[in-house]
């Protein structure tokens, strides 16, 4: 098995961990900002989208930062020194007295984070080119299923142990990430010097469908705002559903990772589906599917309900990051892929900045249900500039 093949693997159960484990918080996360002495609802709401936020935010800024130094002193150094960084930051977070240390945890957290990014921009390199989209949507999968499944687990494991256990089982699952890397990932790289790097400005005249690309970063953006602005209220808006039963963290979980299930089951098929009609049809009507499903969210009745509809969502969930994906990989040229793998990623941080707080600040001023229906609009607003992006790439370009 070549080199890139045995990578791929191994990054791809390494993707899998890491999102799992930044994940399994979600379900009990307004729980745990109870636990630290927060009480008022709204507040409940809006702490829980800062925390969730605040890790994003400072990811959104170091990213680039990160990826420059990948480029010049090799990615599998920088994969360490993300999973072994945010193991610490999340088993600390088991120890915190009050809301503002954990905060500043969540801050710490993003400033070591990139693993999912960087094991993109390693793989991106040293694939073939004729099979890159396939092992970049592969690898895809992987962070995607990790972070929808993770919440099914953490739910579980809340129910059944402390909330502050589970930080440190999440911990764990980091460190697993950060040993499989050290010891089986392999990377022949060439140190790059610093006065030799391209600028921003060089790597974006590289390209031959500019447009194309930074339509495909707010897409980027748009799938982790819809994905992430519920999060902060999921828990919440399924007690509202289903009233005040014991289990109700595993019951949020179970709602939260149901799209896991269906993107593990359909992300392979959607990606070679992509290869014969084409990817950029793919993303489209898998946007066109998002925004169908968000508004029937917004007005379940039950938690069966809103499940069913979640992990119809899941389907599209599968097929918006792979795709999105393969299309950079198939129009970059390698020698800067590693940087736009860069950008694509402080895209997605911003989408997982802007999701949490959008979604805390409009279900504390108007409702759980409005959040869905804001999101269906933001999605609205994405399918028409990929529609006019790729419209001008085929007659333009």
């Amino acid at each position: 098995m070549t080199d890139w093949k045995k990578n791929l693997y191994i990054v791809w159960i390494g993707c899998f961990l890491t999102g799992t484990g930044l994940n399994l918080i979600m379900p009990f996360l307004p729980l745990y900002i109870e636990e630290l002495g927060v009480h008022n609802h709204a507040q409940v709401s809006l702490w829980s989208g800062i925390a969730l936020s605040s890790t994003f935010l400072v990811s959104a800024v170091m990213s680039p930062i990160w990826g420059s130094l990948a480029d010049r002193k090799g990615r599998r150094v920088m994969l360490l020194r993300a999973a072994l960084g945010m193991c610490l930051a999340m088993a600390l977070m088991g120890i915190v007295t009050n809301v503002y240390q954990f905060v500043g945890l969540r801050l710490l957290m993003g400033i070591f984070s990139g693993y999912i990014s960087t094991a993109n921009a390693l793989i991106a390199t040293q694939v073939p080119r004729h099979r890159s989209g396939q092992a970049l949507g592969m690898l895809s999968t992987a962070a995607v299923s990790g972070v929808l499944i993770g919440p099914l687990i953490g739910g579980f494991l809340a129910d059944l142990f402390d909330m502050r256990l589970v930080f440190f089982l999440t911990g764990t699952l980091l460190a697993c990430s950060f040993f499989l890397t050290l010891f089986f990932v392999k990377e022949n790289f060439t140190p790059v010097e610093k006065h030799k790097m391209l600028t921003a400005r060089q790597v974006i005249g590289g390209l031959e469908h500019p447009t194309l690309i930074f339509s495909l970063f707010f897409t980027t953006m748009i799938i982790q705002v819809a994905i992430n602005s519920v999060n902060p209220i999921m828990t919440l808006y399924v007690r509202e559903l289903a009233g005040n039963v014991q289990n109700i963290a595993f019951i949020s979980g179970v709602i939260a990772s149901v799209p896991g299930v269906a993107a593990l089951l359909t992300a392979p098929r959607l990606g070679k589906l992509g290869d014969k009609i084409g990817t950029e049809r793919i993303l489209f009507w898998a946007l066109c599917g998002s925004l169908i499903l968000q508004i029937p969210m917004a007005f379940a009745q039950s938690p069966i309900e809103l499940g069913i509809l979640r992990f119809l969502l899941g389907i599209t969930d599968g097929a918006l990051l792979p795709a999105v994906q393969s299309l950079l990989a198939k129009n970059t040229p390698r020698h800067i892929s590693g940087r736009i793998f860069g950008y694509n990623q402080s895209f997605q941080y911003v989408g997982n900045v802007v999701g949490p707080l959008a979604g805390s600040a409009i279900a504390a001023h108007f409702g759980y249900s409005e959040v869905f229906l804001v999101v269906a609009g933001i999605i609205f607003i994405n399918i028409i500039i990929s529609f006019f992006a790729n419209k001008k790439i085929h007659q333009g370009n």
